[in-house]
């Protein structure tokens, strides 16, 4: 396990070990709110796009499920009439100049691995841009009515409509203790002040402000090197087979896999991870199976016998109620304003 990937585990166990950078903690969560007093006062521009945007975020490291309801969010947005691109910081990627519209040829190299699925997954335009108001006036340009940000909720020059925050439900705010002393990217209050908390997944450690229930249901395997897609049952691998994962929480997956009847061993790796045709080798006869995330990295090594899983956020109607009532509301106001 990576240096990264052990203080991740500890700072959501809330190990003894990380005690004594709690004064560096203070000192960061000061800074954060510095940062954040900066923009709300106007001593930082900000800059306010002429539709809707609807960042979806998280206030800890490590995977929460905010990609997947990124996608379930542009699909559901197309279904009522919109015409919503994705901006995206496009970690992992480096591209030679920006705003970069991502298409589902692109390199991941360029890309990063996130904004190339999001395009593969859903088809909306979709731009990587470190400079997201840059990329958002790209999307505009490209015809786009609504933003959805792939994360960003830290990203305050971008003025946003609706703040959506993921939690995930099996470790939640850890031991409660920003960086680096603990997994938050901003204090635990961060979350009373966004619209929505989405909890994906059985919420283990109650938190102190209302919630709205999320998770993600395996939708059928995908052949990786034809795109054929088959039902989750019967299975269409020999078992047992080698599981592969370069996301947030590697465990999530492999439960998931279980879950389904699948057995065999698993090899968990650092977010965003680089895989290599060694991190990709199977025995004889063995099937290869990973997250749609690691596919479009995983393409060019990949044996043969290669599945991914795919998966989508499922809502409850309660939030998709709240949600239209909120748009709604919204597009009054700027109606309004002029």
């Amino acid at each position: 396990m990576s240096l990264a990937r052990r203080w991740v585990s500890a700072a959501y166990r809330g190990s003894a070990w990380l005690y004594p950078l709690r004064p560096l903690a203070a000192l960061y969560r000061q800074l954060m709110e510095r940062h954040r007093r900066a923009y709300a006062s106007g001593t930082r521009a900000t800059w306010r796009a002429p539709v809707p945007v609807i960042v979806v975020g998280n206030i800890t490291l490590g995977g929460t499920g905010k990609s997947p309801l990124v996608a379930w969010l542009v699909r559901w947005l197309g279904g009522q009439g919109y015409t919503p691109g994705i901006i995206t910081r496009g970690y992992g990627g480096k591209a030679a100049r920006y705003p970069l519209r991502v298409t589902p040829q692109t390199s991941v190299t360029q890309s990063g691995d996130e904004p190339l699925m999001l395009v593969q997954q859903t088809g909306v335009a979709v731009v990587a841009d470190p400079e997201r108001s840059r990329g958002v006036k790209a999307l505009l340009d490209d015809g786009c009515d609504i933003i959805v940000s792939d994360d960003g909720l830290q990203h305050l020059a971008l003025e946003r409509d609706i703040e959506l925050a993921v939690v995930d439900g099996a470790r939640g705010l850890g031991n409660g203790q920003c960086l680096p002393a603990g997994p938050l990217r901003e204090p635990p209050e961060r979350l009373a002040d966004v619209d929505a908390v989405l909890v994906n997944g059985d919420l283990c450690t109650p938190l102190d402000v209302a919630t709205q229930p999320m998770h993600l249901a395996p939708q059928c395997w995908r052949r990786l090197a034809t795109g054929q897609t088959h039902a989750l049952t019967p299975l269409p691998f020999a078992l047992p087979v080698r599981g592969i994962a370069g996301i947030g929480r590697p465990a999530r997956f492999f439960t998931t896999l279980e879950a389904l009847g699948v057995h065999g061993s698993w090899h968990g790796f650092a977010d965003h991870h680089r895989f290599t045709a060694r991190d990709l080798a199977v025995s004889d006869g063995q099937a290869l199976v990973m997250t749609a995330k690691d596919a479009v990295k995983c393409h060019p090594w990949a044996p043969p016998d290669s599945w991914v899983l795919d998966v989508e956020a499922v809502l409850p109607p309660e939030f998709e109620d709240w949600l239209a009532a909120r748009l709604s509301a919204l597009s009054c106001r700027r109606h309004a304003d002029g």
